[in-house]
């Protein structure tokens, strides 16, 4: 199965990140990885999307990672709900439950 997930890429305390396309099983580690449809560099907030290219490949059955979707879904290439990407603490499943 295909994902669209984050790379990381750059040095120490200077994160930068290429959206890749690659199988699930094996991490994208080396350059191997299908496709590149993207970066994001959080320190600076800049997004460069191949729009049409994660189009394509969500067309054909990519799935996005629960924080690409979310990038994806503030860009307006796709429609939905956000996802929540950070797992709530016990404290806060027991005051709800």
């Amino acid at each position: 199965m295909l994902v669209i997930r984050l790379l990381r890429i750059g040095r120490k305390n200077q994160p930068s990140y290429k959206i890749v396309v690659t199988d699930s099983r094996r991490a994208p580690r080396g350059g191997r990885f299908v496709a590149q449809v993207g970066s994001w560099n959080p320190l600076s907030k800049q997004r460069i999307l191949k729009k049409e290219e994660i189009k394509k490949w969500i067309s054909k059955g990519a799935k996005p990672s629960d924080t690409v979707y979310n990038m994806l879904l503030q860009e307006k290439v796709i429609e939905g709900k956000k996802i929540d990407v950070h797992k709530k603490s016990k404290k806060e499943v027991d005051k709800t439950a």
